[in-house]
């Protein structure tokens, strides 16, 4: 029986890889080098199906360039703002993600990122790794604490709700907006906002966890941010684009915000360079999802959905339904 014929276009885990090759016809990225445009067309020629990633910008010309043996591309992240879903569907090529498998490592990251901001971690390190610490002292390093802080969460969905319920573990009092208001038994006590001002102005810290739309980029911007508590934290596992770089950037500099907390940037891996000399930004390289479990949990979702279409079944998540 002849396998369905995919282009991958980077390197999976191991266990991922093994898989594709056991049941598809797959052309892998040994290397790991992310394609460029060009790349992937021709490596999409004569392939039944593409596996991308976040790092892959399949916009509507990118799309209109590939052959017309590709019907469905999976793709490797719950996020799916690199593809263009319109004009997939003009082409009647099927998109899926990786909803679920990952909101429990994303939200540990939101915490790590809180923790960091919160403590000064960024300073700490820098000064403990550069032999500068001599000694403790009684008004050395002050963080703040977050027990008993208000935390201001944007996009109750599912990460959102797991990192507020392990932000309940360090007493913090929960506040949340979304476009509609949970059932109870989802907020589980969170405050409900219905709009952005009443939520960042009660937020000493603000966790963004909402998709980034034409309406949420760069919602956090000069205006939002002088509603936020002077002394506030920003942290984002989101996407980069919801933030206005030069205005956070400016915030944390001046000290109208104490810290922010990022695992994600625009344009990443080319981040604002001006947050690299920011001793009060606790920066990670987008590592919300990269545990092997979730890593994992990831392609097998990814291929869950391509063995479902090949085999003439709904793919569970679909995005072009």
């Amino acid at each position: 029986m002849t396998r369905p014929r995919l282009y991958v276009t980077r390197k999976l885990p191991p266990d991922v890889e093994t898989r594709l090759a056991r049941d598809y016809d797959a052309a892998l990225n040994a290397d790991d080098a992310p394609p460029s445009r060009e790349a992937i067309v021709d490596g999409a020629r004569e392939k039944d199906g593409l596996l991308v990633t976040v790092t892959d910008r399949i916009d509507a010309a990118l799309i209109r360039a590939l052959p017309e043996t590709v019907k469905i591309i999976a793709t490797f992240s719950v996020g799916y703002d690199h593809i263009d879903i319109a004009a997939a569907k003009a082409r009647g090529i099927a998109v899926t993600n990786t909803p679920d498998v990952l909101t429990d490592a994303t939200a540990e990251i939101a915490l790590l990122l809180m923790l960091g901001a919160a403590r000064q971690a960024t300073s700490a390190i820098a000064t403990l790794r550069s032999g500068q610490w001599k000694n403790w002292a009684p008004t050395g390093m002050l963080g703040m604490e977050l027990t008993g802080k208000r935390l201001g969460i944007l996009g109750l969905g599912r990460i959102g709700r797991a990192t507020a319920k392990r932000a309940g573990a360090f007493g913090m009092e929960v506040h949340y907006h979304n476009r509609r208001r949970l059932d109870p038994d989802m907020e589980a006590g969170a405050i409900y906002h219905d709009d952005i001002e009443s939520l960042f102005r009660a937020s000493d810290v603000l966790s963004l966890h909402c998709a980034s739309t034409p309406e949420t980029r760069r919602i956090v911007n000069r205006e939002t941010i002088a509603l936020l508590p002077k002394d506030a934290i920003v942290v984002n596992t989101a996407r980069g684009d919801i933030v206005d770089d030069e205005a956070l950037i400016e915030a944390l500099a001046s000290g109208r915000l104490a810290a922010a907390g990022l695992d994600v940037f625009t344009n990443e891996p080319n981040l604002h360079p001006a947050y690299l000399g920011l001793p009060n930004a606790f920066l990670l390289p987008h590592l919300g999802s990269a545990t092997r479990e979730t890593r994992n949990a990831m392609g097998f979702r990814a291929l869950d959905n391509l063995d479902d279409f090949f085999a003439g079944r709904p793919p569970r998540d679909a995005l072009t339904a």
